[in-house]
């Protein structure tokens, strides 16, 4: 009899960093049930570096995996200096043998030629989170004075957007906000010519509802509509790219779209290995494993991690292999777990409903060309 082979991990999320210079008022890390982040220390140790550079590539030989993806995180990452993110970089490849492919997602106010060029040398993509229009973005990601920040990151993707830089450039990554007028949100992140757009939905659950719930779907159509029927391609949207992905037969790289297992772990500036950071969002410690990269391995941690698969109420859905239940995040209610529907249920069965129907559509007019 055969056995399954054991659980392993392919990305990895290390918080470099875990103060701001943003206060984000829909922040899960700040503002939002889980309070741990004021007892951790500001920044990663070099001790802590080390033994993660490690455990990374103890992980890569036993699996024998020939790449794994780190994202460099925080807090904002870059509050750690380049310095301190260069010799991780440099300790990871060293111990992975340099399958390690790496990443660093920012709030923008820290990019500037200077920086780009040690990360161009170091070929760390850069994502970056806007908000699109002005006004939208800074209505939620302001400095601690109350001032916005819309200025600072669009400097910061100017130079980004460079031809120069374009390599490393790894995309945007916005909130979405009901108040926002969805197709000039989209038009302002079009404006900055990312690579990809990543749409995510504010964190909530069953027992702390985000504002809206059920209309989410409306806003996501309007600009489903707005990308599928451009003249021209202008970027990719990792959401609807992925419905469409798994409609077609395919697999979904992007968690909480399909169900291909996704097995995330999170190195905190402590050394706490834990779950993904969005769980913080459900309640205090919801992240937690109680593993440490000083005596833990990511083998133990991906043991603990590994995928609960579809939620029993999923089963009969007839999306149920698109959606895949959405983000464990969203599933929570207080007393019943995370064993739920996505609190975004009724929002992404009409938007996968919506896509489906564009794709039929689309595919019976070619037909009936040919």
């Amino acid at each position: 009899m055969e056995h399954p082979p054991p659980p392993c991990a392919r990305e990895f999320v290390v918080k470099v960093h875990s103060r701001c210079n943003l206060a984000c008022d829909y922040c899960y890390v700040y503002e939002m049930a889980d309070q741990r982040w004021r007892d951790r220390p500001v920044r990663m140790s070099a001790e802590t570096f080390e033994r993660t550079a490690f455990r990374l590539g103890e992980h890569v030989r036993t699996h024998s995996l020939d790449r794994v993806d780190v994202v460099l995180h925080g807090g904002e990452p870059l509050l750690a200096g380049v310095e301190a993110i260069r010799g991780f970089v440099a300790a990871c490849r060293a111990a992975t043998g340099g399958v390690a492919r790496f990443s660093l997602q920012t709030n923008g106010l820290l990019l500037s030629e200077e920086v780009l060029q040690v990360l161009l040398d170091l070929d760390v993509r850069v994502g970056v989170s806007l908000d699109g229009t002005a006004p939208d973005h800074d209505r939620h990601r302001t400095r601690r004075s109350g001032r916005g920040s819309h200025a600072a990151v669009a400097r910061g993707l100017e130079v980004l957007s460079q031809p120069r830089f374009r390599p490393i450039y790894g995309g945007l990554l916005c909130t979405v906000d009901l108040a926002s007028d969805p197709v000039a949100t989209y038009e302002a992140l079009v404006a900055f010519a990312p690579p990809v757009v990543d749409f995510l939905l504010p964190h909530g659950n069953w027992t702390s509802p985000p504002p809206g719930v059920g209309d989410y779907a409306d806003w996501l159509i309007t600009v489903f509509d707005r990308w599928y029927r451009a003249a021209e391609p202008e970027t990719s949207v990792r959401m609807f790219s992925e419905i469409m992905n798994v409609l077609l037969g395919g697999t979904s790289a992007l968690e909480g779209i399909g169900t291909t297992p996704t097995a995330m772990v999170v190195v905190e500036t402590d050394g706490a290995i834990e779950g993904p950071d969005q769980l913080a969002s459900a309640f205090h410690g919801a992240a937690v494993t109680g593993l440490h990269v000083a005596s833990a391995s990511f083998d133990d941690a991906a043991a603990l991690l590994a995928p609960a698969g579809l939620p029993l109420p999923c089963h009969d859905c007839e999306i149920r292999s698109v959606c895949g239940g959405g983000l464990p995040a969203h599933r929570y209610r207080a007393g019943a777990g995370f064993g739920n529907r996505t609190i975004y249920c009724a929002d992404m069965f009409r938007l996968i409903q919506h896509v489906r129907q564009r794709l039929r559509s689309d595919i019976a007019a070619l037909a009936g060309r040919s």
